[in-house]
């Protein structure tokens, strides 16, 4: 944007109360692209099999998952075929797990920029996020050859759950990543604690045994759970199950106090970023 000599550009600390300024993030929407480009390519530069990696975490975790659980566990999938039960879990929860532990550690991994460059802050979390879409394209079109095999036809409802599925595990990994990544800026050892705590919340989600597997009793305090809904979704879009609209609708409002409050307590800390990187 081309400035007239006498014109002066200030930057003033906007109100700490304030959430996500959506123009600002509009404005800057050049440098996010950017950002999220930057982080494809370092993810997969100088890497042998380059984005096979991204097919290769969840189909390895769903061999692991059919072999130990399917196979000699015996667990129950209602009635669908264990390995695709199992990566149809997996692909959201790979989708939110990585946009968690990415997004919680994007502000130190950018503190070289952070410290010395004005952007709005909150940019770095968002790339982190939507870098983890990438991802999680082509491991969905592994799930092509994998209907195939089991000879299972995705339902037409498909095209309606799973980018609704989709949209809400971005609001709530966003949502999450707002927290977390103000958070590791002041309390540094939570770079260590937050994967524990992702690994536990996985074993927390219905994805390697059916829901129908929870006792009744503990089916409400399971559903708190946010992303249980979504994997369910997921799930019921290619199985042609019935979908937890009301599941979505409660991840969602979730996702959406999580950006709200994140956002504001993230502009809090922002302008001592630079000081305490």
């Amino acid at each position: 944007m081309t400035q007239s000599p006498d014109s002066v550009l200030v930057i003033e600390p906007s109100p700490a109360w304030r959430p996500v300024d959506l123009g600002e993030v509009w404005r800057y929407r050049e440098l996010l692209f950017f950002f999220v480009w930057r982080d494809v390519k370092v993810r997969y530069k100088q890497t042998v099999l380059g984005v096979a990696w991204a097919v290769i975490q969840p189909l390895f975790a769903m061999l692991i998952f059919a072999f130990f659980f399917g196979r000699i566990a015996r667990l129950p999938s209602d009635g669908m075929p264990y390995p695709l039960f199992t990566y149809a879990g997996l692909l959201p929860w790979t989708f939110f797990a990585n946009a968690v532990n990415a997004g919680s550690q994007s502000l130190i991994g950018s503190a070289h920029l952070v410290s010395k460059v004005y952007f709005p802050r909150i940019l770095v979390p968002i790339a982190a996020v939507s870098t983890g879409l990438v991802d999680f394209f082509f491991a969905l079109i592994m799930l092509v050859p994998l209907l195939v095999w089991q000879d299972v036809t995705p339902f037409p409802r498909a095209l309606i759950g799973i980018p609704v599925a989709i949209a809400v595990t971005y609001i709530l990994g966003f949502g999450i990543s707002c927290w977390l990544s103000a958070l590791v800026v002041r309390f540094r050892d939570l770079r260590h604690v937050i994967p524990f705590v992702v690994q536990i919340w996985m074993f927390a989600t219905p994805i390697v045994y059916p829901l129908s597997l929870v006792p009744e009793k503990w089916r409400a305090a399971v559903g708190l759970n946010p992303m249980v809904s979504v994997v369910e979704a997921f799930r019921g879009s290619i199985f042609g199950r019935p979908l937890p609209w009301s599941g979505l609708l409660y991840a969602l409002i979730v996702g959406v106090v999580l950006i709200v409050t994140g956002s504001i307590y993230f502009r809090r800390l922002e302008r001592s970023f630079a000081d305490v990187m």
